[in-house]
């Protein structure tokens, strides 16, 4: 069924209306695909809370230390299953990604040590973990050391570069599977795990840490099953459904997990201290609806390449490429464009919606930058989102959406402030 109506009242073009339905017909086999992308990582889930026998005592909250919180435990057998690792970690008291990706690293990583990118600078937000930028507290400040290798021009590793930059003291290889800020695509499980055994091959005990942020549930396998030793990801992204209201988690081996729970408490208090705090039954609904949310996500990610592919902007990836993560990189051109797209999904927020983002400084950016994100959740970017760094070539990014339909509503949004501030030439 058409949707022009119900449409006009939020104000938009008939003709950008008629875009998304279209849009819609050519993307129908697409979207069947990824439903049942979808239908096997829900099966895992439910499989994985079957095996560790949820049941509503999982549901209570503990206080204090948080000792024997039979649902933060159990939690936790959870993701290790979904994620085929040997623990987890998955804490409340992770206040982001960023948080985990710091803990992981610092837990598992000593002085004298060398961390590795083969994906050239990580995200702006970890760059500040490294040291990169001068940061208190930094691991530089700690004796870790930092070097990275970029990418070739066709966007794949630069496999001799890794190889001359592997030395005695690089310890821990960590690898972004989004995009982040960059211009580059993002990699797939199948492409991650041909990396890991090229590593392996130079260097067996080199402890991998896969980012995972923005593309869980992606794929039918995670990061874990092509040999990564960690996988790290926040819980206000996919994993944790729009409902989780704060947290992240860490999945691998045995003494990745350990060690990076020494970070989060303390030397040998690690994983028996941390009290749920009420969040237990909220972040099991998370991670039982991530499969289908982040489906969502993907689909609207999709829709958004195509409209502004027609628009005639560059997006990446194209809306005829594979996906791994939910983000949709727009490049618009200009500052004010960029503007204008966050204030049109801001417009399509149902919390905040009368708010108009301006590009502002944030914490751990070099750039300023401009955030939409009318979430019921702080910060969430599961949740319909729009955000960049005033810079060019004044890429936007993209992501979320609880529903498919408040995905696409947001897409249409974009356009149309796009529309009414004049910066579309050819609808």
């Amino acid at each position: 069924m058409k949707s022009e109506n119900i449409y006009r009242s939020f104000g938009v073009d008939d003709r950008i209306a008629a875009l998304a339905d279209e849009a819609e017909e050519k993307l129908r086999e697409r979207f069947a695909g990824i439903d049942r992308i979808a239908e096997y990582n829900q099966l895992k889930v439910i499989h994985a809370m079957q095996d560790n026998g949820i049941s509503g005592a999982c549901m209570l909250e503990t206080t204090g230390y948080g000792y024997d919180d039979l649902g933060r435990d159990k939690l936790e057998r959870v993701y290790a299953d979904i994620f085929h690792a040997e623990d987890a970690l998955v804490r409340s008291q992770i206040v982001c990604g960023t948080h985990a990706l710091s803990i992981a690293l610092s837990g598992n990583t000593r002085p004298g040590d060398e961390i590795l990118s083969p994906a050239g600078l990580p995200y702006d937000t970890l760059q500040t973990v490294l040291g990169l930028n001068g940061a208190r507290g930094s691991l530089k400040e700690y004796g870790v050391s930092f070097r990275s290798v970029d990418l070739l021009s066709d966007g794949s590793f630069d496999h001799e570069g890794i190889r001359a930059a592997i030395h005695e003291n690089t310890r821990l290889v960590e690898i972004q599977r989004s995009r982040g800020y960059a211009d580059r695509r993002t990699f797939s499980v199948e492409e991650i795990g041909e990396l890991i055994r090229f590593l392996r091959s130079i260097k067996p005990d080199m402890t991998i840490m896969v980012d995972n942020c923005y593309g869980e549930f992606t794929e039918r396998i995670e990061p874990c099953e092509a040999g990564a030793d960690m996988v790290v990801g926040s819980l206000i992204k996919n994993p944790g459904g729009g409902i989780a209201p704060v947290g992240g988690y860490i999945a691998g081996t045995e003494r990745c997990v350990g060690n990076a729970a020494a970070r989060l408490t303390g030397p040998g208090l690690e994983k028996e201290l941390g009290p749920s705090l009420g969040n237990n039954r909220l972040l099991f609904q998370g991670i039982f609806l991530a499969p289908t949310v982040t489906a969502g996500a993907v689909k609207g990610a999709i829709l958004a390449a195509y409209v502004f592919e027609q628009l005639g902007f560059r997006t990446a990836p194209a809306s005829s490429e594979p996906r791994y993560d939910i983000i949709e990189a727009v490049t618009l051109g200009t500052p004010e464009k960029v503007v204008s797209f966050c204030r049109g999904v801001q417009r399509a927020a149902a919390v905040d919606a009368f708010v108009a983002p301006e590009p502002s400084p944030m914490p751990g950016y070099e750039s300023d930058i401009i955030m939409a994100n009318g979430s019921f959740v702080s910060g969430s970017s599961i949740e319909l989102s729009a955000d960049g760094p005033l810079r060019d070539p004044y890429t936007v990014f993209f992501q979320g959406g609880l529903t498919y339909q408040h995905s696409k509503l947001g897409v249409v949004m974009a356009a149309q402030q796009l529309l009414d501030d004049g910066h579309l030439k050819n609808l």
